[in-house]
């Protein structure tokens, strides 16, 4: 028999079935190997799609900013009076003199103090020996830098070496990410393909560094590339019912212009799948580590009891799991809930503009995706592991 191991500091010894459990691990192999053909298959290969980022002569110079002006008033009917200069600031260049009076976006005045290091953009102009300046951004790398460190920081101190390891798994999400998905959708790759593809590739990393390899583990897995292809079906459907084009918003409009080659609808479909992956690990590994749990605290439940054990468990995770989706895509989207909050316009309508309609879908995606996840997921790990023990010894579930 094959043994789980816990993903705490102590052991768990709990039993495992053979045929199960083989079966299982015959189904990752082979999910594997496809996985590792789908990757050659799609690797993107020759010079990727690229455009200049600007034009030829353009320079950004670094500086630190001497002077911040007052702030613009906001235009409204009653205006009346306006300063002869505002939203301004006078900027030093590291290796060009200063830059005074320098117009910024609104709102920048508000937050930039005498001090900042910033960038600029200077714009080359004919008959001029000094070029055109205009504003880019405050250099905020090293605050983001902080910020990372200290992510690090705690989740060393308070998950060692686990979180360590999930942290490393991240970083190889980010290289597949960056190194095979994008460069494939450039290339016009199928963005569903590419999809299964790379997040089924990250998992398997993911899963097995971060938990360590384990039929506990493996359980997971696979109930996590269950939810990825329920959660890939459940918006292809999304897409095509609603019609959605993949162009809702200005950063789709502005890539079509740029690599019309792209398929923006498998673009939203990718896009669906990769963003249940985070919750969707956490869900899948939370059943299979119940249900090994209660194996071990009641080794005499019989694998159906098993199972409604841990639904009781899902259930609650998955309420709490809900509100986690639907929060995090809302606090990316305050200001556009302002804006519709503004409008005389009843609510239901607004599902008809296609970027709302779009993150709509691809909430409701990833949750569905989720919710399937948790019977699937305990309902692999409640077959894996042995039957039920009657007077120390084994029984028939």
């Amino acid at each position: 028999m094959g043994h789980g191991h816990s993903h705490s500091h102590r052991a768990v010894d709990v039993r495992t079935s053979a045929p199960v459990t083989r079966l299982l691990l015959i189904l990752l192999a082979l999910t594997a190997v496809a996985t590792v053909i789908g990757l050659g298959v799609l690797w993107p290969s020759g010079e990727r799609p690229t455009t200049p980022y600007s034009a030829a002569g353009v320079s950004y110079p670094d500086g630190e900013v001497l002077r911040v002006g007052d702030p613009c008033p906001v235009v409204t009917e009653e205006s009346t009076e306006f300063p002869d200069v505002c939203d301004d600031v006078d900027v030093h260049l590291d290796d060009a003199g200063e830059v005074t009076g320098l117009r910024v976006p609104p709102g920048v005045a508000d937050a930039v103090r005498v001090g900042d290091r910033v960038t600029l953009v200077a714009i080359p102009k004919e008959g001029a020996d000094t070029p055109d300046y205009g504003w880019v951004g405050v250099d905020r790398k090293p605050p983001l830098g902080w910020l990372a460190l200290a992510f690090l920081l705690v989740v060393a101190v308070i998950a060692r070496v686990r979180g360590l390891l999930a942290i490393l798994g991240l970083v190889f999400a980010g290289l597949v990410m960056g190194y095979f998905m994008l460069p494939a959708l450039l290339a016009g790759e199928s963005g569903l393909a590419v999809a299964l593809v790379g997040s089924t590739a990250i998992m398997f990393v993911v899963l097995y560094l971060a938990h360590g390899p384990s039929v506990r583990t493996s359980t997971a897995l696979a109930g996590t590339l269950v939810g990825l292809l329920i959660t890939a079906g459940i918006g292809l459907v999304a897409i095509s019912t609603a019609r959605l084009s993949g162009l809702g918003d200005e950063s789709s409009l502005l890539l079509r212009n740029q690599a019309d080659q792209l398929d923006f609808r498998g673009l939203l479909t990718c896009a669906v799948i990769v963003a249940g992956l985070g919750v969707l690990n956490d869900v899948t590994i939370t059943q299979s580590s119940s249900v090994w749990e209660l194996r071990e605290a009641a080794p005499q439940l019989t694998r159906r009891q098993l199972f409604t054990s841990g639904m009781r468990i899902g259930r609650d995770h998955i309420a709490s799991t809900i509100y986690t989706i639907v929060f995090a895509y809302a606090g990316t989207a305050v200001a556009t809930m302002l804006l519709i909050s503004l409008y005389d316009r009843p609510l239901i309508d607004i599902l008809s503009d296609e970027a709302i309609a779009e993150e709509v879908a691809r909430t409701l995606a990833s949750a569905i995706g989720l919710v399937l996840a948790v019977p699937v997921t305990t309902a692999i790990a409640a077959a894996t592991v042995a039957p039920a023990v009657r007077d120390d010894s084994a029984g028939t579930a």
